[in-house]
């Protein structure tokens, strides 16, 4: 029994706590450590995904889980619970049956029943040895001997200690073994001495540290609590903000409802003359009618038939007249249904927005020699440029006067703007021409695809001055860079085909139309959203805002309605209304939004320019 607790005081003491092991854990090196000294070790490490020997320092990888997973040293295991099941027996007795320990003396590293130990503590040089209850050492809270037996002279305690060999030794062994190699001697109380002090400095340095951290830690608060206020200040400005807002936006709405309302009300009144008027009249023709009927109850003598005579001669005259006018009645609504909510799409508008009144600015017979317009776009001088497929672009003012007319020999498929004021030109061969602000020709070249190969499609320039290409054939939108050459991204359409195609500038999205509906399309072409309207083409183009302006057109009808919706596609109110325009020999048509907020719609045909005003009542 003594040497196995020999054997266990040496072998079964955890390096990191000294203690007997508490759950081993052996790392990649073989080394084993109990579990929580590995655990406090692995948190003191700034690479959390392996742990580093504290003996050999070699790297160990740890499994998903954490330290609890790396293998249990199950026979080490086995044989710390058989110590701890095992009382140890007094070591200090010569008696054949030894009585069984009741406590350890860390110095002597013996055991020592009740009668030992009281002896023990009566002999004056041990008497400041350390004692410890045998209950301490079994739990493995404290180790169990401060200076082990020299295992090659068991007679001889490990009182020395080699510097360069990192280990405890007997005076023999370091006689025998380092004294030759030239290593150092100390001796092992002067060594614990000397780690003692460094532990107590290490402490020391340990307490200040923590001291400052928990200063900081301290000032953290500190800051904390000055955010968390400021934080708090932010709400209570946001709510004041939000309070005065919500007053002033209630009291716009008011404003709004109360301009509505006289708007109602001279509507109403308008309406109530035109009305009142021809009750009077059908009130006229009723007692006329009356006077008139009583000629036939008896025969009309003397005064009485010249009395008869002048009332249907009167009658006659008032009949003559001519018949009320629908017009004036419908002028009045046209002139109601010009007026919209303009509700503003920025969010950075405190207002709830305007009742503007759409009126027709421009309306421009486009060259009767060019009936072959294929497109128009907003220039980036505020004029609105529209291409012709017999050659040229002609620039319109927002008055809708033709100001310049340039490119007359190139055959204008669609134009595009880039942001330094050059400008892109697609052929019918679907080449793109690129122009400086002058339009003189640059020589850059893109491979595009050729007209029979794609087919023809939509042009728009987007952010970072890309330009996409929309081939309807494919249904495909190559984009290039203004350096020219290959496209440097390919988009699918999702199945749908790029007649006419639109950017916005700040969230990359595309609008197409197929003349059915218009499409949203993430950068990637995913597919949105998409609008529609049964029996009406639709004809569409994004704002400077991003919003997306739609023009629904009944071609057969000659009528076209103008909405605004967000660039979500989310509807933000309507502009016009079944505007009756002169009906185009083709069904083509483009929209754009002019710099100054008016809207351009072009047809083969003409160019009409609507221009919004405040509604005046």
């Amino acid at each position: 029994m003594a040497m196995f607790h020999q054997i266990s005081s040496q072998n079964l003491e955890c390096p990191i706590c000294l203690a007997l092991f508490n759950q081993p854990k052996s790392l990649t090196c073989s080394h084993t450590f109990c579990k929580d000294c590995l655990e406090s070790i692995f948190q003191t490490q700034p690479n959390q995904q392996t742990i580093a020997c504290p003996v050999c320092r070699k790297e160990t990888p740890l499994p998903s889980g954490g330290v609890s997973k790396l293998q249990t040293n199950v026979p080490l295991s086995s044989l710390v619970d058989e110590v701890k099941t095992k009382s140890p027996t007094c070591t200090v007795c010569e008696m054949d049956e030894k009585p069984p320990a009741v406590s350890y003396c860390q110095d002597c590293g013996k055991y020592m029943c009740k009668a030992c130990e009281k002896s023990h503590s009566t002999w004056k040089p041990f008497s400041i040895h350390t004692i410890v209850a045998i209950s301490e050492v079994l739990s493995g809270k404290v180790p169990l001997k401060r200076r082990r037996k020299c295992k090659k002279h068991p007679n001889e305690d490990e009182d020395c200690f080699c510097p360069n060999c990192r280990e405890y030794t007997c005076s023999k062994c370091w006689m025998l073994k380092h004294l030759q190699k030239g290593h150092k001697l100390e001796e092992a109380a002067i060594h614990e001495e000397k780690l003692m002090k460094n532990i107590e400095e290490l402490k020391e340095r340990t307490t200040s540290k923590k001291t400052t951290v928990e200063t900081h830690i301290e000032f953290i608060e500190t800051q904390r609590n000055e955010i968390n206020t400021m934080l708090r200040k932010l709400n209570d400005d946001i709510d004041k903000t939000y309070e005065e807002y919500m007053k002033l936006l209630s009291a716009r709405r008011e404003a709004l409802k109360c301009q509505v309302k006289r708007l109602s009300e001279k509507f109403e009144k308008e309406l109530q003359t035109m009305e009142e008027e021809s009750r009077q009249s059908v009130s006229q023709m009723d007692a006329m009618e009356e006077l008139v009927n009583n000629g036939i109850k008896v025969p009309l003598e003397k005064d009485a038939l010249f009395a008869h005579d002048t009332l249907c001669e009167n009658l006659k005259s008032f009949l003559g007249r001519d018949d009320p006018d629908d017009q004036s009645a419908r002028s009045v609504t046209e002139r109601a249904q010009k007026i919209s909510f303009r509700r503003y799409v920025k969010v950075n508008e405190l207002c709830l927005g305007d009742l503007k009144r759409w009126d027709v600015r421009a309306d421009v017979e486009l060259p009767s020699v060019n009936k072959s317009m294929t497109c128009m776009t907003r220039a980036r001088n505020g004029k609105m440029a529209v291409g012709w497929g017999q050659g040229g672009i002609h620039f319109y003012s927002p008055d809708g006067e033709l100001q310049q007319t340039v490119l007359k020999d190139v055959c204008v498929g669609n134009i595009g703007f880039l942001s330094d004021g050059r400008s892109v030109v697609r052929n019918e061969k679907n080449k793109l021409l690129f122009y400086t602000a002058q339009w003189e020709k640059l020589h850059v070249t893109f491979e595009t695809m050729s007209y029979n190969e794609g087919g023809h499609g939509g042009l728009t320039v987007g952010r970072d001055d890309n330009i996409y290409v929309g081939y309807m054939k494919l249904k495909k939108i190559h984009v290039f860079t203004a350096q020219g050459g290959k496209a440097v991204r390919e988009i699918s359409c999702d199945g749908h085909t790029p007649m006419q195609l639109f950017s916005c500038h700040t969230t990359g999205k595309l609008f197409l139309t197929n003349t059915s509906g218009v499409v949203c399309l993430d950068g990637q072409g995913k597919k949105e959203n998409v609008l529609k309207e049964e029996g009406t083409s639709a004809w569409p183009a994004v704002c400077r805002d991003d919003s997306v302006i739609v023009a629904w057109v009944k071609h057969k009808e000659g009528l076209v309605s103008i909405d605004r919706y967000t660039s979500d596609l989310e509807h933000v109110h309507t502009i016009i209304t079944d505007l009756k325009i002169q009906e185009p020999e083709r069904a083509w048509y483009f929209l754009q939004e002019s710099e100054s907020g008016g809207i351009a719609l072009c047809t083969p045909d003409r160019l009409y320019i609507f221009q919004s005003l405040s509604c005046q009542i």
